[in-house]
């Protein structure tokens, strides 16, 4: 198999690491050679984290370069701009419909942008969704990562009872039915 690349984006807090982590469990279930790498930006302070997960036969390195990403999942609208030119002409790009002011916006040094998705579709296939709120319904607002994980999970080449089988052993115990019912709002969009 060709190798895949996924990156994942978001601001520290949001489980970019834990949807990683699911991920390569997933295709080393699968039987692939994995590999991942973490950029971490200031996560602790609100800022941007990378992760790239890359599988198939045989991986070199974890780093994906840009425009070579089959699909790009970020958990925020503005870390999607951020990293879309990462993604492959005929990649996917699933986005958290979410606002978080990145800390040059909050002291009032930046301005957020608009139109962020409307941009991002002129050029890429964007696949979005308000996960967070999808969450709220479920009564837990931090399962929205599993959602559009979820919606991401259309474009690979695992099915559902493996994704299962994977978050099941990878998200704390307690959480499991709630992270389940999460991924599956995501697939079913």
């Amino acid at each position: 198999m060709e190798t895949k690349n996924i990156m994942i984006v978001g601001v520290g807090g949001q489980g970019t690491l834990l949807t990683s982590r699911i991920l390569g469990g997933l295709a080393l279930a699968g039987g692939y050679d994995v590999k991942l790498s973490e950029v971490h930006g200031m996560a602790q302070r609100g800022g941007s984290v990378v992760t790239f997960v890359r599988y198939g036969d045989h991986v070199a390195e974890p780093i994906v370069e840009e425009g070579q990403a089959d699909v790009i999942i970020a958990f925020e609208r503005l870390e999607a701009l951020r990293y879309a030119h990462f993604l492959k002409k005929d990649g996917a790009l699933v986005v958290n419909d979410w606002r978080i002011d990145p800390m040059p916006v909050v002291i009032g040094a930046a301005q957020y942008p608009d139109g962020i998705l409307e941009e991002l579709g002129k050029d890429h296939k964007v696949y979005s969704v308000n996960a967070t709120e999808e969450s709220k319904k479920l009564g837990n607002p931090k399962v929205f990562n599993l959602i559009v994980l979820g919606i991401a999970a259309q474009h690979m080449d695992f099915t559902k009872e493996q994704w299962y089988e994977v978050i099941e052993k990878t998200v704390p115990p307690k959480t499991i039915e709630i992270n389940k019912k999460a991924f599956d709002v995501g697939y079913h969009l």
